[in-house]
């Protein structure tokens, strides 16, 4: 009888063990390579998450995939292999997110991608049903642009974009939209987020004439065609995405970027949002966290990509709580449910409100239109 009564006991503590286990949740950013000034607030933004939720103890592991392709896949790997993870976080670059795809998948682990093209949700798959994003899909992003261009007279534009999977996504989406705008592409040209020159790239497209240029590139690489096309003297209007809204990419451009227009998410100009905005008080909410802890001007619209994904992610738990027990598949799939459920989550970017044909649930709340004045960001009235 003694023995029967340890072994009922041993299982009791067991139970309760369980109960309790920690989350276990993988972070992979881009903090070092030419994708570090989008990276580094994302990683400085998790220092500033809950690490505990709805009880539970929320244990983050962070790793650096340095901008590359491999290294993303191998961290996610080793996330899902050794650390045994509930869900990754990341990562920063549209190309890295696209190749960790397969392995979450095969895991079937939740994964909020933090990168923007609209190809790493859609089209809905197997695979994709566990991937989820917190960035405006380029699509969205290309829609406001085209539409800026169009009410500002804009006849003729050009593309210059990185030749990688985030420089494809903005072409396809922009060419399509632009197309119906009535709006000419005059030059179509790529470039590498490691180059030191575009000088070849540029020239063709200054011969072309075009009265705009849209960029699509990310972080301080996307000021390079920027400043090659100020110093051959074009005049015309140029546009960035919203992949360049951090202020390392002000910095690397100076002066040469005066005039840029961008679309962007609402918390890179929170203070400037009229008081009826529904994000001015959620944005202003990390802006504020961000800045306590790094300093005034320290933010960035790339770690609040990351905030948001930790939104998501401490709105889901609670709900997935109720169906099974962290370090569990069935954990990792009600994760995955009530992920795919959230209403109504007013995070830093725009309002979340997912189904299962959409992983990102944004509306037009998640987006303004930016103008580069005297060297900060203003918002476009």
């Amino acid at each position: 009888m003694k023995i029967i009564s340890s072994l009922i006991a041993l299982a009791s503590i067991a139970t309760v063990n369980l109960a309790h286990a920690d989350i276990n949740v993988g972070v992979i950013v881009s903090a070092t390579g030419p994708a570090a000034s989008l990276g580094i607030p994302e990683k400085n933004t998790f220092a500033l998450m809950p690490t505990t939720i709805a009880g539970q103890k929320i244990n983050y592991i962070i790793l650096d995939d340095a901008s590359d392709t491999t290294k993303a896949v191998t961290n996610a790997k080793k996330l899902i292999g050794e650390d045994k993870v509930d869900a990754i976080l990341g990562s920063t670059i549209t190309p890295n997110s696209l190749a960790m795809i397969d392995v979450v998948a095969d895991a079937e682990t939740p994964m909020i991608s933090m990168a923007a093209s609209s190809r790493i949700i859609e089209p809905m798959d197997a695979k994709r049903r566990w991937v989820f994003k917190t960035p405006q899909n380029d699509s969205q992003m290309a829609i406001a642009i085209t539409e800026h261009m169009s009410n500002s007279g804009v006849k003729t534009a050009a593309f210059i974009g990185f030749s990688d999977a985030y420089g494809e996504g903005w072409w396809n989406e922009f060419s399509k939209i632009v197309e119906a705008r009535h709006i000419k592409i005059v030059a179509n040209e790529r470039y590498n987020r490691s180059d030191t020159s575009v000088t070849g790239q540029v020239l063709k497209i200054i011969s072309a004439h075009p009265d705009a240029v849209l960029i699509a590139g990310s972080g301080t690489p996307a000021a390079l065609p920027q400043v090659a096309l100020k110093e051959r003297g074009y005049k015309g209007t140029v546009y960035q995405t919203h992949g360049i809204a951090n202020n390392d990419f002000l910095r690397v451009g100076g002066k040469d970027v005066e005039g840029t227009w961008l679309p962007a998410g609402p918390v890179l100009v929170a203070s400037q949002l009229p008081d009826s905005n529904p994000l001015k008080k959620s944005a202003l909410a990390y802006v504020n966290k961000y800045e306590a802890a790094y300093g005034a001007g320290s933010v960035s619209t790339f770690g609040a990509h990351a905030w948001d994904a930790g939104l998501l992610l401490a709105n889901a738990i609670p709900v997935a709580l109720k169906k099974a027990k962290p370090g569990s598949k069935e954990f990792r799939a009600a994760l995955r449910d009530a992920l795919e459920t959230t209403k109504e989550l007013a995070g830093a970017h725009g309002v979340f409100n997912m189904s299962a044909n959409d992983h990102l649930g944004f509306d037009q709340r998640a987006r303004v239109m930016v103008k580069i004045e005297g060297g900060k960001w203003k918002l476009a009235k």
